[in-house]
């Protein structure tokens, strides 16, 4: 398609409230900067619709190329689709099933789960998950990785929080509520928690503060609480949270890196492609 180049990649994001974007959105930025671009940033707000609008303003606008931090199977397809087909497009972060043949690049999540569930087997009582409603692609990635590492260390995986339990509440709310529950009545207040994510993690954190429990590695009684991501504000709860990293700074470089090759490439720049990046623990007090 014959057109001229404005030097602009659009970015889409599902939150502005979660600092896991806000800095994958940094390594975006200053990596587009430095190879010529400039970067414009819609987001989603967890709402399909938005999505699909902000990837037709792309199109309208005729940018350069896309980069897309999808809803995961809940994102609409055709909208995609079309977009692939206009201009030069790479998922981040979520690589929905509905997209198989569109390039990525994110976390290998069976690598960076296995990772920490295997690492609080060895410190203590296997871990239960802490999930989230059936809406998060990546929170169910890191389940069935979760599940399968411990079905392979020989342990019985279980599994709580799947249920929707208030339309509004963000990841925090529900951490709380849920790990609130089991509290009040006693149950799972001696066993590693492994969360979907940090902001899961520190509603679990807040609900063991309001019962009295203090997790971590030198405390009593067994409770450890961990996360997934590296969220920002890790190392300053209390307990600071322990978690496996995400590397947002070489999935935001590749992403770019990506992008301006396919830019470049009149032919696309071969077939797709994905990249994964492993995740690095990060053991603070809470585990």
């Amino acid at each position: 398609m014959n057109r001229k180049s404005t030097n602009i990649i659009g970015v889409i994001i599902p939150y502005l409230n979660d600092l896991f974007f806000t800095k994958l959105l940094e390594s975006i930025e200053i990596s587009a900067m430095k190879s010529g671009f400039t970067v414009i940033t819609q987001c989603s707000h967890a709402d399909p619709a938005i999505e699909a609008r902000a990837a037709e303003t792309f199109m309208s606008m005729s940018v350069d190329g896309a980069l897309v931090a999808p809803l995961g199977n809940h994102s609409d397809r055709a909208v995609h689709q079309r977009l692939r087909s206009r201009l030069p497009f790479v998922l981040v972060d979520s690589h929905p099933a509905t997209m198989p043949n569109v390039d990525f690049v994110g976390t290998d999540h069976m690598q960076s789960t296995g990772l920490i569930t295997e690492y609080l087997c060895r410190v203590g009582e296997p871990p239960i998950f802490l999930a989230m409603p059936r809406v998060n692609f990546n929170a169910l990635e890191r389940e069935g990785a979760y599940i399968k590492r411990m079905e392979r260390l020989g342990h019985a995986p279980v599994v709580i929080g799947t249920d929707l339990l208030a339309e509004d509440w963000h990841f925090e709310s529900h951490g709380e509520a849920v790990m609130s529950d089991y509290f009040s009545r006693g149950v799972y207040t001696d066993r590693s928690i492994l969360c979907a994510n940090d902001r899961v993690a520190i509603g679990a954190l807040r609900a063991a503060a309001r019962h009295g429990l203090v997790p971590g590695r030198g405390a009593k009684g067994g409770l450890r609480i961990a996360g997934h991501d590296d969220y920002p504000l890790c190392p300053f709860t209390v307990p600071a949270l322990t978690t496996v990293a995400q590397d947002f700074e070489a999935i935001g470089r590749t992403a770019v890196s990506r992008l301006v090759e396919m830019i470049s490439d009149e032919n696309g720049g071969g077939g797709p492609q994905v990249h994964l990046f492993e995740g690095s623990l990060k053991l603070r007090e809470s585990a």
